[in-house]
């Protein structure tokens, strides 16, 4: 912390002497501060002011955004509390996994409209946040925190909301922003990004947008080869990026209603793993998403709402032959792997309120799918090999139905003495395809402080559902059988108690805290299983005996994390602001032999690939791998009606990443090392050059940081980017 303070100075203090002239009145582009007067429609199903939400919420508008400072939305919102995103600063179209307050990258719902997107075609159902653009985005919605009660599975970590545009102002609107930059070793990114809108003043509009990125990337990996006649061949790692999106409706006091139809369409260029180049290894990856809304207002106190969503994805991944030595040789391999995966999820609501009560009452239905085939050739010194896979004819899917209700209570509906307490109630009975029934609820008080502040307490169970793979995955060890997946597999349970505090000191300071620990059960580990007549000492010693017996995945271990956040608002001066957060998180795993499921091992020796340890005694393992404490600045300057400045710094601080590890077990496994800190610093300057006419220039990590996200994996250096953006 104290070496973030230092750092920080100098650029604030520079920033200030080099606009500290005449203080202007009104502009047009106002500081922006976190207003708790804003309006948030995720965090209860229910319209409601922040300051009354007793959860930590963030709401996003449109114009935190679209001042060009942020690349894409996974930039965006790791530049809030509770959120760390791996892989944000690595090459474009790299993995980008999201981390909120502790919760593995598939405990955290991600919604588009309120439709559920994910990939089950993957090994942990989880998205990419590299697929997310800022396309037809109008704000984004994050709840952190567990709420399985309103969202259902996977929601343990917490929700990120996106939300689209709609009707705008009647008449023909238009947005169009050209950017490009470079951030390293000739490195070039190229994007554009066309809306076009129609509205009438009957309320019907129609919305099309495109977003085309092109990137000349750096090489992703860290080329840790020093021998000198060793043959290398890098590449750089490009990544091509189309988003297209189309949305009809009409929208009213009583009714609103759209369709959608939203493609995506990427390909990576992809290395073999950390500190491992390949240059002819690529991903592509499709998703097709179409979804309807439709909300009905009976009258003030009731409404209805239906959403509806079906998204099909397919990601093709493939690995030609490479050259291998100054000769020009080739390995001979070849492989290739086609996921494809659907889902399918609608959700009905019913809105009612009356005499200091809402309630929300609903039902919904949810369907994935998954399916992969794959083609491996290989043509080595000891022979010919091939092998096809094609998991059509398992039919792998799975169903989970769903009904909840929920219940926000004002005090003044038992007295006026209590017109400052509120509570907020909620349960959800699950139906899974094949775990059966899961309950989770949640219970919610908070107490007003005057006109701006809120105390609140939450107690709130969850749930995850395994992944598709992790239950299905046929792949078996020959002498064994036992398969990789496991159908006797149980959700993950969580539970999570929050305590926190927000307040508004007029229009001018903001500040929010949290407090919060969170414990999930039957938490699902990929193990090595092992010959249990061997004794663990004498695994692997003997090359004549095969000691393995496959691999799979069970429940087993929990996790308990803790941590606190704070987050501060302050608009200093009329033309002068300041936002700040910092997030602290730990944890800890603990393993009990007595939780392996012996009838899936068949009373086998459990090795966790994750650290290598055999689960022969009580394990106890301290810390969290790739989760960080964070803590996030910016300063936000106009010394111009038509120019603002704005100085960003980002301190990531010190956490274990993972790395293969020879020595572990007789196969070896994940180990851990340590990855240093560091702290990154942006500035972005925005003129109006004319009416409608907004130019940019962001530098991103001005000090051309040399650091690690990932250890193996290379970041961006100093990025320098120009953009034009053009409204009508």
């Amino acid at each position: 912390m104290i070496f973030l303070t230092k750092n920080l100075v100098l650029p604030i203090l520079a920033l200030l002497f080099f606009n500290s002239g005449s203080l202007y009145g009104s502009v047009p582009d106002s500081v922006k501060t976190y207003n708790l007067n804003e309006i948030t429609v995720t965090a209860q199903r229910i319209d409601k002011k922040l300051i009354e939400v007793g959860r930590s919420v963030t709401l996003i508008q449109a114009d935190d955004f679209q001042s060009e400072l942020f690349l894409t939305p996974a930039e965006l919102i790791s530049n809030y509390e509770g959120v760390f995103v791996m892989g944000n600063g690595q090459n474009p179209g790299s993995l980008q996994s999201l981390y909120m307050r502790g919760a593995a990258p598939n405990q955290t719902v991600i919604l588009l409209d309120g439709i559920r997107i994910t990939d089950p075609s993957s090994v942990d159902n989880a998205i990419d946040l590299s697929e997310l653009s800022f396309s037809n985005i109008s704000r984004i919605e994050m709840i952190r925190g567990s709420h399985s009660t309103l969202y259902g599975s996977s929601a343990i970590g917490g929700v990120v909301n996106i939300l689209t545009d709609k009707n705008k102002v009647p008449g023909m609107n238009a947005d169009v922003i050209l950017r490009g930059g470079t951030f390293g070793d000739e490195s070039s990114e190229f994007s554009q990004n066309i809306l076009l809108n129609y509205t009438t003043m009957d309320g019907f509009y129609f919305t099309g947008e495109v977003f085309n990125s092109r990137v000349n990337g750096i090489d992703a990996t860290v080329d840790s080869i020093t021998t000198p006649g060793i043959y290398k061949n890098p590449d750089k790692d490009g990544f091509d990026k189309l988003d297209m999106t189309g949305k009809i409706g009409y929208a009213s006091n009583k009714l609103d209603l759209y369709l959608s139809y939203k493609k995506t369409d990427q390909q990576s260029d992809i290395d073999a793993g950390a500190f491992r180049d390949d240059e002819n290894s690529t991903i592509s990856f499709k998703r097709d998403l179409f979804s309807l809304g439709a909300k009905y207002n009976f009258s003030e106190n009731i409404s209805a709402k239906l959403i509806s969503g079906l998204t099909k994805m397919r990601r093709n991944a493939v690995n030609d032959s490479s050259i291998i030595d100054f000769a020009g040789n080739y390995d001979q391999s070849y492989s290739e792997t086609n996921f494809s995966g659907s889902v399918f999820n609608t959700d009905l609501q019913l809105n009612l309120s009356y005499n200091n009560i809402a309630a929300v009452i609903g039902a919904g239905y949810y369907k994935e799918e998954m399916n992969n085939k794959s083609y491996i050739y290989s043509n080595s010194p000891w022979g010919l090999y091939e092998s096809r896979q094609d998991l059509d004819s398992l039919n792998l899917n799975t169903t989970l139905s769903n009904v909840f209700g929920y219940l926000d209570i004002d005090g003044r509906l038992i007295g006026e003495d209590l017109s400052n307490f509120n509570l907020a109630i909620g349960g959800r009975l699950n139906n899974h395809s094949k775990f059966g029934n899961q309950f989770t609820y949640e219970i919610n008080p908070s107490y007003k402080v005057g006109s701006a502040g809120l105390i609140y307490l939450s107690y709130a169970t969850g749930f995850n559902a395994p992944p598709l793979y992790r239950l299905f995955s046929p792949a078996s060890n020959y002498i064994s059988t036992i398969t990789r997946g496991n159908e006797n597999l149980k959700p993950e349970i969580s539970n999570s108690f929050e305590a926190g505090f927000k307040y508004m000191f007029g229009s001018d300071v903001t500040i929010t805290l949290s407090a919060f620990t969170t414990s999930v059960k039957n938490n699902i580990e990929y193990v090595y299983l092992w010959d249990k007549e061997t004794p663990i000492s004498e695994l692997g010693t003997d090359w004549m005996r095969d000691d393995s017996r496959g691999d799979t995945y069970i429940n087993i271990g929990t996790l308990n994390t803790k941590g606190f956040e704070v987050s501060a608002s302050f608009a200093l001066l009329e033309n002068l602001s300041i936002n700040a957060n910092v997030s602290i998180i730990d944890g800890e795993l603990k393993y009990k032999p007595e939780e392996i499921d012996t009838e899936h091992t068949q009373g086998n020796h459990v090795q966790l690939y994750s650290n290598g340890s055999f689960i022969n005694t009580d394990k106890n393992e301290d810390g969290l791998v790739r989760r960080s404490n964070t803590v996030n600045f910016s300063l936000t300057y106009l010394p111009a009606e038509d120019l603002t400045l704005r100085l960003d710094a980002h301190y990531v601080g010190k956490r274990d990443d993972v790395y293969y590890d020879v020595s572990l077990g007789p196969w070896g496994a994940l180990g851990t090392m340590p990855v240093s800190d560091y702290t990154l610093f942006d500035i972005t300057a925005k003129y109006s050059l004319m009416e409608n006419l907004i130019g940019t220039v962001t530098i991103k990590n001005l000090l051309d940081r040399n650091y690690y996200e990932l250890r193996g994996y290379r970041t961006r250096g100093r990025g320098i980017y120009m953009g034009l953006r053009y409204s009508l």
